[in-house]
């Protein structure tokens, strides 16, 4: 019988991250506005300043800033959406909206409350002086022309989407999202949607993998349910080296008679596996492999142990491959343990808590929560289901006190 030759959680990452350094999928052009948690495949550039004009900040008056303190004439007002029908004189002023063009020879602007009325209809007196540039923004002050404004590698977010719509780029290059094949295997499994017999267990692991893998940019590809028989594990692996960036087993990935997914994958391609076992609970027997440029994983087939080894290895590997700079973070909070913790003191101890937070929109880092222990066992999902966050006890640690601080990673 194989042994494991368990590897810490950490240095099996940068195995894989070591393999797959020069590995990114290939381009796509997409409409800027569907553009969200996507990945930038190029530099972006402004083909324009932004703004490209002159603009007022307040509801005022336009003015030449030289011409404060004093008492100025009106001159007319620039309607919003137009520009100034004449450049501006000495000692005149012109009506300007919030966000309007300022007219030539203004430098400054007047805020409407601070122009008091003048011996005339047509006149304003200002009491202050104002500085040059005062209430107003200067043309290509947010962006000059030809400057990268988004850099490649940059995980789209609303506002990356607004700020290139407004430079008028309605097309950009992201990188194709990753194709998951997840397959599934046991004699013991079927589909969820079917009832089952004594013995068997309704297949979770996959679509459960399938949301994760959407929600980090992937595209699933469900593989079914491969029977315990080597053959069908060859034909769904040789397929999914054809069809797939990334090929997924939940279970078979152990040491026992029927866990084919080792040997399998030894033969997909170079340089193969690169960690079979982990210093890690739940999911001690999670495999991580590279064959031929694509990522090759077998997790357990538990379902707690699957959800969990998927969030902290896979999920990170999707936006390897997409070349991503700025993956998403997971939200972290600090919480007390309100019970004890055994936990193997050679293994990275992952485990779900229960959070008591009195306020839940609370932006307080520093705030220290209540975290609840849940006993569960990892073919329970039930245990995650009723679980807010997860939370580590290191390897080298054996016992987590009652009252000891744990930081808690927060499930979406």
């Amino acid at each position: 019988m194989r042994k494991l030759e368990l590897v810490p959680p950490a240095e099996a990452m940068a195995r894989l991250r070591s393999a797959l350094r020069h590995v990114v999928l290939p381009g796509e052009a997409i409409p800027t506005a569907q553009g969200r948690d996507r990945v930038l495949a190029e530099d972006v550039r402004a083909p324009i300043p932004m703004p490209e004009f002159r603009r007022s900040t307040v509801d005022g008056y336009a003015v030449r800033a030289a011409d404060t303190p004093g008492t100025l004439r009106v001159v007319g007002e620039v309607r919003m959406g137009e520009l100034a029908a004449d450049a501006l004189g000495p000692g005149e002023a012109m009506a300007v909206p919030t966000g309007g063009n300022l007219p030539p020879g203004a430098d400054a602007v007047v805020m409407a409350e601070d122009a008091l009325p003048g011996d005339s209809a047509n006149r304003i007196t200002i009491t202050k002086q104002l500085a040059p540039g005062e209430n107003a923004i200067q043309e290509g002050e947010d962006v000059k022309a030809g400057e990268v404004v988004v850099r490649a590698g940059a995980r789209l977010r609303e506002q990356e989407i607004g700020g290139l719509l407004a430079l008028g780029i309605t097309q950009i290059s992201v990188r194709r999202k990753p194709r998951v094949a997840l397959i599934a295997s046991g004699d013991e499994l079927v589909p969820a949607e079917r009832p089952t017999k004594p013995g068997q267990v309704r297949n979770i692991n996959q679509p459960m993998l399938a949301a994760l893998v959407a929600r980090n940019g992937g595209v699933p590809l469900d593989f079914g349910i491969l029977p315990d028989r080597r053959e069908a594990f060859e034909e769904a692996a040789q397929r999914a080296m054809r069809e797939a960036d990334v090929i997924v087993f939940t279970a078979g990935s152990s040491v026992g008679e029927r866990d084919f997914v080792p040997e399998v994958i030894s033969g997909l391609g170079q340089p193969g596996v690169l960690a079979h076992g982990i210093l890690f609970r739940p999911g001690k027997p999670t495999l991580f492999a590279v064959c031929d440029g694509k990522p090759v994983f077998g997790l357990p087939g538990n379902p707690i142990s699957t959800l969990i080894t998927g969030t902290l290895f896979l999920a990170p590997a999707l936006w390897l491959i997409q070349g991503a700079h700025t993956p998403p973070q997971a939200r972290l909070v600090r919480a007390r343990l309100a019970g004890d913790v055994r936990s193997p003191r050679d293994l990275e101890h992952w485990f779900p808590v229960k959070l008591r937070l009195d306020d839940w929109h609370s932006a307080d880092l520093a705030l220290i929560h209540e975290a609840y222990p849940i006993s569960t066992k990892s073919n329970l999902i039930f245990g995650l289901v009723r679980a807010d966050g997860m939370a580590c006890a290191p390897i080298g640690v054996d016992h987590l006190p009652a009252g000891a601080e744990v930081v808690v990673r927060l499930f979406d």
